[in-house]
Formats: C-alpha cells, structure tokens, sequence
C-alpha cells in the first residue's frame, strides 16, 4: 500500500490507520498531518459516536470547536472506514480540526463533504469507540 498512513491511539488502548488521500484531498491532508505531527489532537475526545459514525478532534469537545478551510469536495464515496472533514451548513468551508470515521456506508455525505482517508486496520476499535474516548496521539507514516 502505497501512500502515508495516519496511526490513532486510544488512551483506552487499541488503535486505527488510515491511508490519507493527498491526491484527492491535499490540502486538508496537509492541514491533518501538521496538526497530528505538532501534537493537536493528544488527548482531545470523540465527542459524537452513532451507530453509524465516531466523531472527534474538536479542542473545545462539545462540536463547536476549530478553525476553518475551504472543502474539497471529491468522487470518492463514504463507505465503512471513510475519514471526512466535519463542516457547518455552507458546504464550501470545512472545519480545520475535527474529523469522523463511518461505520457503515454513508452515501448521503457523498460529494456534500470532503473524504480524505480510509481506515485500513483496527475497524473494531473505531466500531468500539465510545463519547469521550480520549486520542493519546496521531501518527503518521509513509
């Protein structure tokens, strides 16, 4: 597998790796690996967890915080293990910080947000991930 990969470790223990996608997403590829390579993420929570989604990377906790980028909406479509950007209502900016892992097949985000990575291990524990579960720290590799 060709590519850099992104390592989440739990505090709970357990972890997930993602490929990242800089050729359809470079920009926010680039935003996420300075955050994970400068330490943002240790010890901020999932705050949203559904039966079909874990969200988490916001600083204040709660999903409401982070900065902003422009979206860079792609073809790629939300299937189980798709990383996207969080955003608000006006499609064209994304959230700079806080990102969400589907579970299973999201088709309604498809081309409405921007898919930058896609889980390659550890599934069972993005599927385990529980409101509050703590990030330890994201690496990256590749």
């Amino acid at each position: 597998m060709k590519g850099k990969l992104a390592t989440v470790e739990l505090e709970k223990g357990g972890s997930f790796t993602f490929q990242l996608f800089p050729e359809i997403a470079p920009k926010t590829v680039q935003n996420f690996e300075q955050k994970a390579n400068a330490g943002f993420y240790n010890g901020l929570t999932f705050h949203r967890v559904e039966d079909w989604v874990v969200q988490g990377g916001d600083p204040r906790g709660n999903g409401t915080g982070g900065g902003t980028m422009p979206s860079e909406l792609n073809d790629r479509p939300f299937t189980a293990g798709s990383v996207g950007v969080a955003r608000g209502p006006d499609i064209r900016i994304n959230n700079d910080a806080q990102f969400f892992i589907c579970k299973k097949p999201a088709d309604w985000l498809n081309g409405q947000y921007t898919n930058f990575g896609q889980v390659t291990q550890g599934m069972d524990v993005v599927n385990a991930i529980r409101v509050g579960d703590k990030i330890k720290r994201i690496s990256i590799k590749g």
